[in-house]
């Protein structure tokens, strides 16, 4: 079992961005950092929600553009992670989810974080299409008890039937081939400039190999993250 980084007392992740394409695995080694850490994860997703459900000033012109079926700009984004960032809970790291999205985001990001202490730091999780179609496609879930297997990767035993309650796995709506291609196609479009503009600062920015069991991709990541950290330039 790999060795933790030094705790939140010795070492201060600061912000960190995990960046890939949709199925690399990001939801999962985020949660890994924030329990090792005891940092947030941010999600845009959750922000969006959260100040809906609470009626804010942000939510409500976030509520009235969405229901139009419109976007919700950068600007107003921007401002509710403004304000999340400003939470005490921050102070040692968090982990960026679905933010920033576009370029413009990420240069707002920096230019909010000039007056911090640590810049963002980006870990772009690689894995290859073919892999990730396989993930995502070949997904099954038992509708029961909620375990999830892959047809490809970790079948069950008898095809289509959950091992532990005999129930009939069932494949979710956005789990097909034609959705997988659609999230590729909006990922080249918007994230990957942002992997680039990361790219661009080397000194910031790090790949991980992430077609491997998730304990490795974790290691790798938190000997990345510690690098990064480290480098006499951040």
């Amino acid at each position: 079992m790999s060795s933790p980084l030094p705790n939140a007392t010795d070492f201060l992740p600061g912000p960190v961005l995990l960046l890939g394409a949709p199925g690399v695995g990001k939801g999962t080694q985020a949660k890994l950092l924030m329990e090792e850490f005891n940092i947030p994860q941010i999600s845009t997703g959750d922000l969006l929600r959260g100040n809906r459900e609470q009626r804010t000033t942000l939510g409500m012109m976030a509520e009235e553009l969405m229901t139009k079926g419109l976007l919700v700009p950068d600007d107003l984004v921007n401002e509710m992670v403004s304000e999340r960032l400003a939470l005490p809970d921050t102070e040692h790291g968090y982990i960026l989810d679905g933010f920033p999205r576009t370029l413009n985001q990420a240069e707002w990001l920096d230019t909010k974080l000039v007056a911090y202490m640590l810049p963002v730091v980006a870990i772009n999780i690689a894995v290859p299409e073919k892999v990730l179609l396989e993930r995502i496609t070949g997904r099954r879930m038992c509708p029961v008890c909620g375990t999830i297997y892959n047809i490809y990767t970790q079948p069950p035993k008898s095809e289509c039937i959950c091992d532990a309650d005999a129930t009939k796995l069932v494949q979710r709506a956005d789990d097909t081939e034609e959705v997988f291609h659609e999230r590729m196609n909006s990922f080249r479009q918007k994230t990957s400039a942002v992997i680039e503009y990361y790219r661009s600062h080397g000194n910031r920015f790090a790949e991980v190999d992430g077609d491997r069991p998730v304990h490795e991709v974790t290691k790798s990541i938190r000997a990345t993250l510690l690098k990064l950290r480290h480098h006499p330039e951040n």
